[in-house]
């Protein structure tokens, strides 16, 4: 063989070494740290939507029982004492909730509810809600119509310990424990 073409031949084999090299260690770590560090910024947004999704649960259960409330108040001049009554097919349990209609007392007399959306106790930081549903007077004295109105609140932080009633003519969130989130 020539000897150019040995030089050329021994320069290709040595090129060819050099592009089968993998990563050094260094360069692994360094990119595993940044990976780490990456995800240690992201992971507690994630799980704050994760949170939300499941809250998202309870406020269409929660402002669909006032729904369901105010149809039934229409029909029968009474809101209804417990979530079957209502009659729309929600669940009273769930994975994240619990769901239940509290009175001051009788709930053919009250003029309001609470539809409760309890967290379950081992979820420790999702937020409760409550629905309100009350009745009001609208037009005048000659013309005097009831209206069935409702309300949803938030807690302001993830508690334990909501009203196990709602005393009656509440028509407003408490201030201390819940944000208002208005007509739902």
């Amino acid at each position: 063989m020539k000897p150019e073409f040995q030089a050329k031949f021994l320069q290709h084999l040595n090129k060819k070494r050099r592009q089968d090299e993998g990563f050094t260690l260094i360069e692994l770590l360094v990119v595993i740290i940044i990976i780490g560090i990456l995800a240690a910024i992201a992971l507690p947004s994630l799980l704050a939507q994760v949170n939300k999704a499941k809250q998202a649960e309870a406020k269409q259960n929660v402002g669909a029982l006032n729904r369901a409330q105010q149809a039934y108040y229409l029909e029968n001049t009474a809101f209804a004492s417990d979530v079957p009554t209502v009659g729309i097919g929600i669940s009273t349990q769930t994975v994240n909730y619990n769901y239940s209609i509290v009175t001051a007392g009788d709930p053919t007399a009250a003029q309001t509810v609470g539809n409760m959306g309890n967290r379950n106790s081992d979820k420790k930081t999702l937020k409760s809600y409550l629905g309100l549903n009350f009745t009001t007077l609208a037009g005048a004295a000659a013309s005097t119509e009831v209206l069935a109105l409702a309300k949803v609140c938030e807690t302001i932080s993830p508690a334990d310990n909501l009203p196990g009633n709602v005393a009656d003519g509440t028509t407003a969130c408490d201030a201390g424990t819940y944000k208002d989130l208005g007509a739902k």
